[in-house]
């Protein structure tokens, strides 16, 4: 009996330590992880498994900044117009079109454990931050759940998804017609003129550098704070550094101990339209493939939109071909748009690749092939440096041009599966030494080492060069003794090649057609060597004009940027030139009461609170920014997408993360921020890095245990 009273003793401990509900296996889990944060407020997160730094990860992502995770979601599984109102239905419908939550929880199933338990720890760590901060308030999220990261796997901004146009699709789904071709040519300038999206990577080889060790410059251009800066550690073999796009739980853009890894927008073409022959046949549509007719998958969606205090409802038909759901028509025709989408093997890719040790396994991890809408730049510890162009790239028979809308009922159009990594455009340890790719054409990055146009199908890149590739290139060749300090240095070289394309073209002008209300402007530019400053009159003139050229000049078809501003500089007629110049100084003095006006009074940062979409004031705080457009070369970018109807410049996109990393016997990495570390105005890390960053002087970044120790201001688990 004495035996039997100790079993049930014992069982009934075991029971009692056993956590009996959510919160409690949330406090358990919590126990496994440390976070300690540094002195820019950085995490530096601890866990005993990749599922525990995950859970740490998630639960510090939505202390700086959980308004930013909250929302990436909302958008990303279709439900913004609840928040946003009518305007974003479309949106959420585009969402829906790809995947329907049903489908999300089916991959989440279907995935395997070792990724279905980050799936979860994901939504725990969210979940117990709020448990734990009531005073939160989410604006639509109350939960998250473990199939969530399937809408946002591959983490870049949107991802390919956001190519398809929400205008299109309203045309398409409202009337059934294709977007007027007045308001379509609206859109083509509009998106000409906005602020480059794009990054920077840069690879240099040891033998070019002071210590033998390759470095990688990482630089993406995003939106300021679309990324914080993370550090995630595990016992099971994770400890990668870098930017993490807010809600997803592995690092984007980083490094860890052996490895380094940039991603730039891609051109490589990865994304088709199939025009669809649609029949009607006793009340049901098909669409003809070949000599067979198939059904088109029809289903319904009901989306919810928000109206003052009330939620309303709409329903909207959705179709699918094998080719991908119909999403605009052209021609009159129904049309179907094809995109990489698989959601598990994205993710299982996006969290591979930050374990890896050297470029055997990275290389293998890149077999996966799913990383579709980028770029890779590469440099590792064993001294390798590579480039890869794309990842994810559909075979197709090149009798056909996939710049336009094909015929989808003809089976020859099918995507034929995928090119091999090898088949690929690759480069590896080219003998000059460096890569670079700025999102510009494949065919330069490496020199006379550089892959050669012919070699490869149309569709892998289109061959178009831009002037921050052309402004890197000249950096690059011929030159060595690189530290961590020379290579930040050239990332922030003030030539702006766009403007000698531009402006010696309007001196000529001016010369032979002199208007004398032109002279002092001009001369300014006739002294002046093409580089950004705060103090530069030439720069705020040089970027006025080169923006009314963008906004009024002629413009003949099938040229791109840089070749529209060569044209701009050369081509056009005095008369324009000239015209557009004086436009440009009238507007200044309309503006500001003068045209000579330093760039630094115009160029400012400012960042008032914690909105994803800053409300911009002239009347309030701001700090001079030297730094220029990537559209002019700049590689250091720095510009707006919106301005708020202000009269100065607020940079919104551009340089936001950055990273300079030196692999050998050991990692050593600078970055900085846009801004700071926290989304939270009331925190001492919102801006504490705006002024290092104006003034180019970058942080060490603490990767070693000993080293993050020795920079700790607060160590604590989460829930404490």
């Amino acid at each position: 009996m004495r035996i039997v009273a100790g079993l049930f003793f014992l069982i009934a401990v075991s029971c009692a330590q056993k956590p009996q509900t959510e919160i409690e296996e949330w406090q358990v889990q919590a126990e496994n992880i440390t976070i300690i944060r540094d002195d820019f407020g950085v995490p530096h997160i601890y866990g005993k498994t990749d599922a525990d730094a995950v859970f740490g990860l998630l639960y510090a992502q939505c202390e700086d900044d959980f308004n930013r995770v909250e929302q990436n979601y909302i958008w990303a599984t279709g439900r913004l117009a609840e928040v946003d109102g009518e305007d974003a239905l479309y949106s959420d419908l585009r969402a829906k079109l790809f995947m329907t939550e049903e489908e999300a929880k089916a991959n989440y199933k279907k995935s395997p454990e070792w990724l279905k338990s980050l799936c979860d720890a994901f939504a725990d760590g969210i979940n117990y931050y709020l448990h734990t901060h009531p005073e939160v308030k989410p604006k639509l999220l109350t939960r998250f759940e473990p199939w969530m990261p399937m809408y946002f796997s591959e983490g870049s901004i949107g991802g390919d998804i956001e190519r398809i146009s929400v205008r299109r699709l309203k045309a398409f789904y409202e009337s059934g017609m294709q977007l007027p071709e007045m308001e379509d040519l609206q859109l083509k300038k509009k998106k000409e003129m906005a602020e480059p999206q794009g990054s920077n990577g840069i690879a240099i080889s040891g033998k070019l550098t002071q210590s033998g060790n390759a470095m990688l410059l990482i630089n993406p251009h995003t939106s300021f704070y679309f990324r914080g800066e993370v550090h995630v550690v595990s016992e099971e073999g994770l400890n990668a550094y870098g930017a993490v796009t807010w809600g997803q739980f592995f690092v984007y853009q980083g490094f860890n101990e052996k490895t380094g890894w940039m991603h730039t927008s891609t051109y490589t073409d990865v994304m088709d339209e199939f025009k669809e022959t649609i029949v009607e046949n006793d009340k049901n549509l098909f669409y003809q493939y070949g000599e067979e007719l198939r059904p088109v998958e029809t289903s319904k969606v009901i989306l919810k939109f928000k109206e003052g205090e009330a939620l309303k409802e709409r329903t909207f038909p959705k179709h699918h071909t094998h080719h991908g759901p119909i999403t605009h028509a052209v021609g009159g025709q129904w049309t179907a748009s094809a995109m990489m989408w698989e959601p598990v093997k994205a993710l299982e890719q996006s969290f591979i690749r930050t374990k890896q040790d050297g470029y055997k396994g990275f290389r293998e991890m890149m077999d996966i092939r799913t990383n579709s809408s980028n770029n890779t730049v590469y440099a590792d510890a064993e001294g390798n440096i590579a480039y890869f162009h794309g990842n994810f790239v559909p075979k197709r028979d090149t009798i056909f041009n996939y710049t336009l809308p094909v015929d989808g009922s003809n089976p020859k159009t099918d995507w034929q599966g995928l090119h091999t990594v090898d088949e690929n455009i690759l480069v590896l340890n080219p003998d000059n030494g460096w890569i670079q790719n700025c999102n510009s054409t494949p065919y330069t990055s490496a020199l006379e080492n550089s892959p050669k146009r012919g070699d490869y199908p149309k569709y892998m890149s289109r061959d178009q060069e831009n002037f921050r590739g052309v402004h890197a290139i000249e950096l690059l060749t011929d030159r060595s003794s690189y530290t961590l300090d020379s290579l930040i240095a050239l990332a922030h070289d003030s030539y702006l090649p766009a403007f000698k394309a531009l402006i010696p073209g309007l001196i000529k002008a001016y010369d032979e057609n002199p208007i004398p209300e032109l002279k002092e402007p001009l001369e300014i530019f006739r002294n002046w060597n093409f580089r950004t400053s705060k103090e530069s009159v030439a720069m705020t003139l040089a970027h006025f004009y080169g923006t009314e050229c963008y906004r009024q000049a002629s413009r003949p078809e099938g040229l791109y940027a840089m070749q529209l501003m060569e044209y701009w500089g050369s081509v056009s007629s005095d008369s324009e030139k000239l015209a557009l110049f004086q436009e440009t100084v009238y507007r200044l003095k309309q503006d500001f009461g003068t045209w000579q006006m330093p760039w630094g009074e115009v160029n400012r940062y400012q960042r008032l609170n914690g909105d994803i979409r800053q409300l911009f004031d002239d009347s309030k705080p701001s700090i001079p920014i030297g730094f220029a457009s990537g559209r002019w070369g700049a590689l250091a970018a720095y510009g707006a997408r919106y301005d708020n109807d202000t009269k100065k410049i607020y940079g919104t996109r551009g340089n936001s993360f950055v990273a300079a990393v030196e692999f050998g016997e050991k990692v050593k990495a600078k970055t900085i921020l846009a801004g700071g570390q926290s989304g939270n105005p009331g925190s001492s890390h919102f801006d504490d890095q705006i002024k290092m960053y104006a003034d180019v002087q970058w942080k060490d970044a603490a990767y070693y245990k000993e080293d993050v120790l020795k920079r700790a201001v607060k160590t604590y688990k989460p829930g404490e």
